[in-house]
């Protein structure tokens, strides 16, 4: 079994060895895709790690982003060069080194309907050249992300055959990076952590910081114990200020609709739609690869914090409106197959005011104590989120670590573009597994009763795959993170009785290798 591989027997292993005395140099609280990168940045600087995660893998907010790996543009539009720059260079390692099998070239359409006017028109068309120039100078090549054009009113319907034809001008065509998945990308960091040594402990949650000592409890158990570390880096995101009170967010919650593409008929391209009345805000119609679209995003503050947020009746209205306004068919509640909502954690300093869509995505690095906090910030930027946190720790603890190795490290199933398309495997398989679709692939091959779906295009060998190899400790953990299927119910209700059985029989050990 490979070294990077997450289950039930290594969890054990791991959460008995930090238990048993062990006093490891960096503790991980938090198990999204900040807490997974920075326990890979710390492991990968021959740091000893250990993360402990509550729930699971991707629990919390890292599962329920726009799946954009974007440059910024936003921010260049609001003057702040240095975070636009930030975001563009590490879209460009995510999808050129670190994570290629997870990220593809994203066609952006903004159609051109009234109200936008053509000086809108323009000053839009300036900042996607002006961001285009940030993808030149970070040296992402023009054929992952061509240049952007204008678009004739034919082409424009051509890309989006759903787009509304009456007082149709053309449109702005630019590209960017979209995540096949964000749960996966957290679970692949995860096990390139864990290839380096790092023990990744889910169902462990941590009930009480002390200077030389955590207090976790098991979460399959019960048990309560002491974990020893060096330094303590708490990346729970908007949960922050639970372990660290002198901590304050203003939290954020950004919703989204899954209807059918059918519905929307937008085709391989997503649609930028402007907000009436809100010059510069868009939302978005995001094509996914299983027929399924994501409409998004809003940016309202909250002032409670559940575990698993909900998309509020005025979010569904509001999206369905917006997207309707530029489409041939007006979207109705009856479309909407599912819906999903996170909450950023965004930093409350003492000079933010007005609007949470306003409030900086800049991350922030805080210490206290033994504990170093790492909040803000945005999934794209997540690899210099945990490269600041772990500079942070190892100066405060005085450890003895080299720099950030993470630039030029590969993530599990990562290979470059033109290995990934001789990989004989289905295409899908290879953007989810990378490298390691081969295997997959040939289980179902090798034996018909893994071979056969349990959901659209996901077979019954996934669901093996992820309990052996990906962390995955029950049927939610399938469904909801590793295979994604839960974000229709529908879906997931007709799903559970086989997952179920495969998660079940599988950590018995009843499934043969």
């Amino acid at each position: 079994m490979s070294t990077s591989s997450l289950n039930a027997e290594r969890r054990a292993a791991d959460l008995a060895a930090i238990t048993a005395g062990e006093v490891v140099d960096v503790l991980v609280i938090g198990g999204g895709v900040t807490g997974a990168g920075v326990a890979l940045d710390a492991a990968a600087r021959g740091l000893s790690v250990a993360l402990v995660e509550a729930e699971d893998l991707a629990f919390g907010t890292s599962r329920w982003s726009s799946k954009l790996v974007h440059g910024g543009l936003r921010y260049l539009a609001k003057g702040d060069v240095g975070l636009a720059h930030e975001s563009a260079v590490e879209r460009g390692v995510l999808m050129t080194t670190t994570a290629p099998h997870l990220t593809r070239t994203l066609p952006q359409l903004i159609p051109l309907h009234p109200p936008v006017s053509g000086r809108d028109a323009a000053l839009a068309y300036t900042g996607l050249v002006a961001g285009d120039g940030l993808r030149r100078a970070t040296r992402t090549p023009t054929d992952l992300l061509p240049s952007p054009r204008r678009v004739s009113a034919a082409e424009a319907r051509a890309l989006a055959p759903g787009l509304r034809a009456a007082g149709l001008r053309g449109g702005l065509l630019s590209f960017d990076g979209q995540l096949t998945d964000d749960a996966r990308l957290v679970v692949a960091l995860a096990r390139t952590a864990a290839g380096l040594g790092a023990r990744i402990i889910t169902r462990a949650k941590v009930t009480g910081v002390a200077p030389d000592s955590v207090e976790v409890v098991d979460g399959l158990t019960g048990e309560v114990t002491l974990v020893r570390s060096r330094v303590v880096v708490n990346a729970t995101g908007v949960w922050a200020g639970t372990l660290m009170p002198s901590v304050r967010l203003r939290p954020s919650r950004g919703s989204h609709l899954v209807v059918d593409a059918g519905a929307v008929g937008c085709g391989a391209t997503s649609l930028t739609v402007p907000i009436p009345g809100s010059f510069g805000r868009f939302a978005l119609v995001l094509p996914q690869d299983d027929g399924r679209v994501y409409i998004g995003l809003t940016d309202e503050p909250v002032d409670e914090i559940p575990d698993v947020p909900t998309v509020p009746e005025s979010d569904v209205d509001f999206l369905l409106d917006v997207a309707s306004s530029v489409l041939e068919r007006r979207l109705t509640r009856a479309d909407v197959l599912g819906s999903f909502a996170g909450l950023r954690p965004l930093v409350d300093l003492p000079s933010a005011a007005g609007r949470s869509a306003d409030l900086s995505r800049h991350h922030a690095v805080l210490t206290e104590g033994k504990v170093v906090t790492v909040v803000g910030g945005k999934l794209t930027t997540y690899r210099r989120m945990a490269a600041d946190a772990v500079d942070a720790a190892t100066d405060l603890a005085g450890l003895s670590a080299g720099p950030s190795r993470t630039r030029t490290l590969p993530l599990v199933g990562a290979a470059p573009r033109t290995r990934l398309s001789t990989l004989d495997a289905p295409r899908r398989l290879v953007e989810r597994y990378g490298t390691e679709a081969p295997t997959i692939a040939a289980m179902g091959l090798l034996d018909p009763d893994l071979g056969r779906e349990i959901a659209a295009g996901i077979t019954a060998a996934e669901v093996i795959w992820s309990v052996r190899h990906e962390g995955a400790l029950t049927p939610d953990d399938v469904l909801h993170r590793r295979t994604r299927i839960a974000l229709v119910t529908r879906d997931a209700e007709t799903a559970r009785p086989a997952v179920t059985d495969l998660v079940t029989r599988t950590l018995r050990g009843l499934v043969p290798q």
